[in-house]
């Protein structure tokens, strides 16, 4: 019992590094994610395209290519980034392009009937957006949005490879140091939960969401 609350002690250490991984990489994302929706639906065609061809790129690429990238490539001109920040650059690029999308998708899919009577009522775009369109939109996206988020969850254990002491690489080092499998169960366990826990959270969002719609 003693050696298993040892390993859990451990294991609780290494999933700080994933949380923060998790929780600013998604703090950061999502907003950035508008913005990016919003470039890509801008009438200004370069900024359009320029938003076209960056969600092309990070949607097109793998996350782990993108992070060897930041990891490796950056330092190679100059550009010198601690191990966490080097990750959630990478991560919050990678996620911000999939939520652009999925913003994207939201925003189009509220009627234009709303837009123009937002005009008529002598509205901004910003004051449309704000008031109108950007309520209904969360609406929209938040199943897709939860999916992302879980899947962001899992994808944290890919900065194993840049040698960070995240919850899977102390899981590993332990399991090569005592010969014991049970640090991986520990930590299915924990991403168990948190996926458990934000599948819950994103259902109580949809439930209050939707009782506008009605």
């Amino acid at each position: 019992m003693e050696k298993l609350m040892d390993t859990v002690v451990l294991m609780l250490e290494g999933s700080e590094v994933t949380l923060e991984i998790f929780c600013v990489t998604l703090v950061l994302a999502l907003p950035l994610g508008i913005l990016a929706a919003l470039g890509r639906l801008s009438p200004l065609s370069p900024l359009s395209r320029f938003m076209e061809f960056y969600i092309w790129l990070m949607r097109g690429t793998p996350l782990m290519l993108q992070l060897l990238f930041v990891y490796f490539a950056l330092p190679m001109v100059g550009i010198l980034l601690p191990d966490i920040a080097a990750a959630l650059l990478a991560f919050t690029l990678n996620y911000a392009a999939y939520f652009a999308e999925i913003f994207r998708a939201g925003i189009q899919s509220v009627p234009r009937g709303q837009y123009e009577a937002a005009k008529t009522l002598g509205m901004t775009y910003g004051q449309t957006m704000r008031r109108i369109i950007l309520p209904q939109v969360i609406r929209i996206v938040l199943p897709p949005i939860s999916n992302e988020t879980i899947n962001l969850v899992k994808d944290t254990s890919l900065i194993y490879i840049l040698a960070m002491n995240d919850l899977l690489r102390v899981a590993r080092t332990i399991v090569q140091r005592e010969f014991d499998m049970t640090p991986f169960v520990v930590a299915a366990v924990f991403y168990l939960a948190m996926t458990a826990v934000l599948t819950w959270g994103f259902k109580k969002l949809e439930a209050h969401y939707g009782k506008y719609a009605k």
